[in-house]
C-alpha cells in the first residue's frame, strides 16, 4: 500500500493547538494526541540501521503504540488475529451488532466508560438470555465483543460488533447447533426487544445512582424506538471470520487513506455514505472540528473495548480446548510472533530488507533517546566500528 500523503498526525501537529484553545479537551484526550503527533518522529526516539551490503544508512524513528494511532495497528491486528485462530471451532459464525440510539449520545459523551459498559453488558446479557432458553437453543454460547463509536463521518455512533458461533456446548459437555443446523442464530425483532430492556434498565439505574434522571419524553421516546440489531448471514468458514473480526479489532476512527486534502484550515476526506447505500462520498470540515470529532472516539484510559464471553472468556479456556478436542481439532499453543516475522509473513514486508539494493539486510548500529536525533559523527563512528 502507498503511503498517504496527509496524516493524522500531521493535522494535529498543525491545528492541535487552536483546538486545544477551543475546546480545553481532558488531560487523558492531550496525551493522546500528543502522542500521535509524535509518532515515528525524532520526539519519540530512534535508531541508525545500515546495510550489509552497499552500506546505505536508515534512520528509522520509534512508533507512539497508541491504540488510537493509525499508524500502529498492522502488527498488532496480525498478531490478534493468530491468537484468536487458536480458538476456532469447526461452526458456522454470525456477525451481529448491536447499535445504540442516537438519542443516547449525550450520556455517551459524558460518561463514556460507564454508558459503553453497559452497552457490553447488555448486549452480552441479551445473548446469553436467548442462548440459554431451550425454545432457542439452551446452551452455553460465546462471543467476541469490539466497540466501534464511530460513524463514517466521525460522528459519534457507538455499537458493538460480536462474532458468535452458532451453537454451544450444553450442561453435558456436548454441542448443539443452533435451528437450521446452525444457519439461524435467534430472531432479530426479539432480541432488539430485549436488548432495549436490559440496556434501559441499567442506564435509568445508573442516572439514578447519579442523582439524575431522565426527562419522560426523551425515556418515552427510547421505549418506543426500534433498536437496531443487525444480523449477518453466517460466514463461509471459521478462519473467514477471523480474518473478518480482524478489520474491526484494531479499527480506528479514520486512517490516513482516507484524508484527501489539508488546506486552508480544512481537512477533506472521504466516507462510505450509508444513507446512499455506501457510495463513496466527500466531506470537508474545519480542521479544529475534525480534531473535535476525531476526540469524541478517544476512550477513557485502560478501558478494554475488545471482550470475550462465555467458553470464549479466558477463565474458560480449558471447557474450549477440551470441546476442540471432541471435534477433532489439534491445537498447539504458540509463542507470541515476532513483529518482524508478522510483516514478513502476513504483511509482505521485510523490515530488515535494504531499500536500496534489495539484497542486502539492515543491521542495528546506534539508538537514541527522545528529542535526541544522532549526529553524524556517532552514526560515522559506530558505522566504523561495526565495519571493523
Amino acid at each position: 500500500m502507498t503511503r498517504p500523503a496527509f496524516e493524522l498526525a500531521g493535522i494535529i501537529q498543525e491545528y492541535g493547538s487552536a483546538f486545544i484553545e477551543k475546546y480545553k479537551p481532558h488531560p487523558s484526550v492531550l496525551r493522546t494526541l500528543d502522542a500521535l503527533s509524535g509518532c515515528r518522529t525524532q520526539a519519540m526516539g530512534g535508531h541508525v540501521d545500515v546495510c550489509d551490503s552497499c552500506d546505505h544508512l536508515r534512520i528509522s524513528y520509534n512508533s507512539c503504540r497508541n491504540r488510537h494511532c493509525p499508524k500502529c495497528q498492522n502488527t498488532n491486528r496480525e498478531r490478534w488475529i493468530v491468537s484468536r485462530e487458536q480458538d476456532l471451532l469447526p461452526v458456522k459464525y454470525f456477525h451481529v451488532v448491536f447499535t445504540l440510539p442516537e438519542q443516547i449520545n449525550a450520556f455517551c459523551v459524558q460518561y463514556p466508560q460507564d454508558i459503553y459498559n453497559k452497552l457490553f453488558e447488555a448486549s452480552k446479557e441479551t445473548i446469553e438470555a436467548f442462548a440459554g432458553d431451550q425454545k432457542h437453543l439452551g446452551a452455553q454460547t460465546g462471543m467476541i465483543s469490539v466497540l466501534h463509536t464511530w460513524g463514517q463521518n466521525l460522528s459519534l455512533h457507538p455499537h458493538v460488533h460480536m462474532i458468535i458461533p452458532g451453537g454451544g456446548v450444553t450442561q453435558a459437555g456436548n454441542w448443539k447447533n443452533t435451528k437450521g443446523k446452525g444457519d439461524f442464530l435467534f430472531p432479530v425483532k426479539a432480541m432488539s426487544q430485549v436488548y432495549r430492556a436490559k440496556f434501559m434498565e441499567k442506564l435509568l439505574a445508573f442516572l439514578k445512582a447519579q442523582g439524575k434522571a431522565m426527562d419522560q419524553p426523551l425515556r418515552q421516546l427510547l421505549y418506543q424506538k426500534s433498536w437496531v440489531i443487525y444480523a449477518k448471514r453466517p460466514f463461509l468458514g471459521p478462519r473467514q471470520v477471523i480474518e473478518y473480526l480482524g478489520r474491526y479489532t484494531h479499527k480506528i476512527a479514520i486512517s490516513n487513506h482516507r484524508i484527501l486534502s489539508v488546506e486552508k484550515g480544512k481537512v477533506t476526506f472521504r466516507y462510505k455514505d450509508y444513507a446512499k447505500a455506501g457510495k463513496q462520498s466527500i466531506m470537508s470540515l474545519e480542521a479544529t472540528e475534525f480534531i473535535r470529532r476525531f476526540c469524541l472516539h478517544i476512550l477513557p484510559k485502560g478501558f478494554r473495548k475488545i471482550r470475550h464471553y462465555g467458553f470464549l472468556a479466558s477463565r474458560n479456556k480449558p471447557r474450549l480446548r477440551f470441546q476442540q478436542f471432541k471435534m477433532g481439532i489439534k491445537t498447539v499453543k504458540t509463542e507470541k510472533v515476532d513483529w518482524k516475522r508478522l510483516c514478513k509473513e502476513k504483511l509482505e514486508f521485510d523490515p530488515d530488507s535494504c531499500p536500496c539494493c534489495k539484497t542486502g539486510k539492515l543491521m542495528r548500529i546506534f539508538s537514541f533517546a527522545p528529542n535526541a536525533p544522532p549526529s553524524l559523527q556517532q552514526i560515522a563512528q559506530r558505522q566504523k566500528e561495526v565495519s571493523e
